[in-house]
């Protein structure tokens, strides 16, 4: 008998509800009973590639499901290419702050016509045009494959950094840090982020912590050698062997990355606007926009911030490193706990917690030792949205959505990612003391908490709605009523989402 699933359904919902007695594949359908046309009975077995407890019918007319995640296999071999992608990605992108504490501390200036504004705003391009792109690198992923948009990510990341070795007007880095820089990341980050869910299920926040991972060992790894490079070599040469780095690791890992697209037959949607009509989609966003105004200010503001308290470049740049540690660090655990006790209630509770982190201790830390250890604390939870936005994603929209799902918040990422560090150096005071300029980060602190703290509360409304969901789907498996209020007195109940 054939049972019908609502494709509509969240993805982790589907997957977990499929039993041995009741189990639809999705695409696959039953065309004949458990006898062959001779009559002779078939063999039934275990399989491994799908969901643990589904027996499939071998040789007798079902067609098994090629798109269930095998949760390992070759996808542990994909969950270490993204890890180094992230390293040579994101983890460069980490490490800009390094790079502003360089910019608004040189004397004389780099850049004569820069102001800060024009450099808080490069490092804004840069992951603001990883999401713009976003769009374009989903379409080449589809159309063609995932190797073809990381393989033009990896080279047009490594001509930016070739380019910006050039620079001596600051529009120079506007177009070769920022613009480029971001396409070629992004180009690789897109194609990258959604083939570990095709590959895991159960381990799914596991895998996608460890790959979030490699953004903080490449970001520790690259600010300690961008500061020494930088006072060493200068800026041209730091951004040369960057690029020759991140080439290498970038299409080295390209080249194994490996996607399951054509077993699961996603849907081919640049944007899917009936998305943006569901408020629990609408929550994720929400939680997406606020954190990253906050992570940003942290992630730039941080190496500045110590000189400003009268710590050295050099013992800035060990602050966004370790920032980067924690995140190496946290980011598996957070993976790994979203799958013991709930995607979104560890989503949820970091991203509160980051925001107590803030305003307890980085508004107090005065001293070299305090500040590293906010930022190893901070670290290991500043990123929650990284690690987990993928599996989250994936409680309120189907497999087959996601990347649809996942273009739309990246877009949606553009603006935060942007103007996050631009509106975090114009909230800053500046006062002289002795003839020397000094900047207080109080304002940038405090509106970095505060955006944490409304993420945290989208989170919580998306919660409430994930609880009432699946009451009633346990009552009613046609599914329930997606209206805000529906979950309004479940906020509170325990329950693993």
């Amino acid at each position: 008998m054939d049972t019908k699933i609502d494709v509509s359904r969240p993805a982790a919902d589907i997957e977990e509800k499929k039993t041995e007695k009741d189990f639809d594949y999705s695409a696959s359908t039953v065309a004949n009973s458990e006898r062959s046309k001779d009559g002779v009975s078939k063999e039934i077995r275990n399989s491994g590639d799908g969901p643990e407890g589904v027996e499939i019918v071998e040789d007798a007319g079902i067609v098994i499901d090629d798109s269930a995640p095998p949760d390992g296999g070759y996808g542990w071999v994909c969950v270490m290419c993204n890890f180094f992608i992230n390293s040579c990605t994101w983890g460069i992108n980490s490490c800009y702050g390094v790079y502003l504490s360089y910019y608004l501390t040189h004397s004389p200036p780099l850049f004569k016509e820069a102001t800060a504004f024009d450099y808080a705003l490069v490092g804004g391009i840069t992951a603001g045009w990883a999401m713009l792109i976003s769009p374009l690198a989903n379409l080449l992923t589809r159309k063609y494959s995932s190797k073809v948009a990381l393989l033009i990510g990896s080279t047009l990341q490594c001509a930016s950094l070739i380019a910006a070795s050039f620079a001596y007007k600051v529009w120079h880095l506007y177009l070769a840090q920022g613009c480029l820089f971001g396409i070629g990341m992004g180009m690789l980050f897109v194609a990258s982020v959604g083939i570990l869910p095709q590959w895991f299920h159960k381990r799914r926040s596991v895998a996608n912590g460890i790959s979030a991972a490699g953004s903080g060992i490449g970001g520790l790894a690259f600010s300690l050698g961008t500061d020494a490079m930088l006072q060493r070599l200068g800026l041209a040469w730091t951004f040369r062997i960057t690029a020759i780095v991140a080439f290498v690791v970038n299409t080295t890992c390209s080249i194994f990355l490996k996607d399951r697209n054509k077993n699961i037959n996603p849907e081919i949607k640049m944007f899917d606007l009936n998305l943006i009509k569901r408020i629990e989609f609408l929550y994720v966003v929400g939680w997406g926009a606020f954190s990253m105004l906050g992570y940003v200010v942290i992630l730039f503001s941080l190496p500045n911030y110590g000189v400003s308290v009268g710590l050295t470049q050099s013992q800035g740049s060990i602050m966004g490193a370790m920032l980067n540690l924690g995140m190496a660090i946290g980011r598996p655990l957070v993976g790994l706990y979203s799958d013991s006790w709930g995607r979104i209630n560890i989503a949820g509770s970091l991203t509160f917690i980051c925001a107590l982190t803030v305003f307890i201790i980085w508004i107090n830390a005065k001293s070299f030792g305090v500040l590293i250890f906010f930022a190893l604390i901070n670290g290991a939870i500043c990123g929650t949205f990284w690690t987990t936005v993928p599996p989250v994603t994936a409680e309120v929209v189907s497999l087959k959505q996601l990347p649809s799902a996942l273009n739309l918040i990246w877009l949606f990422m553009i603006a935060p990612l942007t103007f996050s560090e631009v509106i975090g150096l114009e909230l800053r005071r500046h006062y002289w003391v002795g003839g020397i300029e000094k900047s207080d980060y109080l304002h940038p602190q405090v509106f970095a908490g505060l955006m944490y703290l409304v993420a945290a509360a989208m989170m919580f409304l998306l919660r409430g709605w994930k609880i009432a969901y699946e009451d009633n789907v346990a009552g009613d498996d046609a599914g329930p009523e997606q209206k805000f209020g529906k979950g309004r007195n479940k906020w509170i109940r325990w329950a693993k989402v």
